[in-house]
């Protein structure tokens, strides 16, 4: 009888194991689906405000083709790199996405360009992913954790996390300070989808004022593009921003929030850090050393104390 309960505790437990594995695999293989060359549609429309004066500004309407690399691929870490192609000669280095398993560690955004750090119990971040997203320069944006989920056929995952503003609004609306953004993020049979449902937010040391809902979709469309002009560059110019990335890696340890600023002689930073690219991609062979401490000294400079 011992053994037999034995045999059977061992079943489950093997059992156990084996769908932890397989749904492990499952989300990977979810998020490694997001990479490719696609036409992307942006399609923004504020949609209601408590405040019955409030005036609705313009819906947004927009598309481009965007490459999505996989930079990194480990079994619980994947880094997607995203590459906005204009007329198959402008190369834009666009956001970029790193999804985590099971990670404690976030870089929440409070307000004003400040993040702050926060810990996720073991029991909060079993079984999720988070989602670090970065800007154009690889500085900060949001990170948001959830579980996948696959279920009658469909794949998706879902968070909540508060942002800045985004670059369409960021140079034109003084408003509001937050965008809180709940995202869906599924695939499709024509690629994949990041549906959004965002509440831009006053926030103050008093708390949190909605301003308004906005509704958000961006499709990512399979299709017979030329994405080849984005590699090319990415090639030329993949070193340099992976020491970029080594710099911001070393500043995000450092402390328990970040606070950066918006302007250093009326430039933002990916105006500096994109022309030290374009500097440094002339050089051959490629100066490491010597890049990272002029990444180092310009990221320094935008740092608040």
């Amino acid at each position: 009888m011992k053994k037999i309960l034995a045999l059977a505790l061992c079943s489950m437990v093997c059992a156990t194991a084996f769908a932890q594995k397989n749904k492990l695999q499952q989300d990977r293989e979810a998020i490694l689906a997001f990479a490719g060359c696609y036409k992307v549609t942006f399609e923004f429309a504020e949609t209601f405000a408590p405040d019955t004066a409030y005036k609705y500004h313009d819906r947004k309407f927009d598309w481009g083709i965007e490459q999505v690399s996989v930079l990194e691929n480990t079994e619980k870490k994947i880094v997607l790199q995203h590459l906005l192609i204009v007329n198959d000669t402008m190369i834009i280095k666009h956001w970029r996405q790193d999804w985590v398993y099971e990670n404690t560690d976030l870089l929440s955004y409070y307000k004003d360009n400040e993040w702050k750090k926060v810990k996720l119990t073991p029991a909060q971040a079993k079984g999720t992913w988070t989602q670090k997203v970065f800007q154009v320069d690889d500085s900060p944006r949001y990170e948001g954790y959830g579980t996948w989920i696959h279920v009658d056929g469909r794949h998706f995952w879902e968070s909540t996390a508060d942002a800045p503003l985004p670059r369409r609004e960021i140079t034109k609306r003084q408003d509001y300070n937050v965008m809180k953004r709940h995202s869906n993020m599924e695939l499709t049979n024509y690629g994949w989808v990041l549906e959004q449902d965002n509440e831009k937010i006053i926030r103050s040391e008093s708390g949190d004022k909605l301003l308004c809902w906005e509704k958000g979709m961006e499709k990512f469309l399979k299709g017979d593009y030329n994405c080849k002009p984005g590699v090319d560059w990415w090639t030329k110019n993949e070193a340099y921003w992976k020491d970029v990335r080594a710099v911001w890696g070393e500043i995000y340890t450092q402390s328990g929030s970040l606070k950066l600023e918006k302007r250093i002689d009326d430039k933002f930073l990916f105006e500096k850090l994109f022309a030290l690219g374009d500097e440094y991609a002339k050089k051959a062979p490629y100066p490491s050393a010597e890049a990272k401490a002029a990444i180092k000294k310009t990221i320094t400079l935008y740092l608040k104390k």
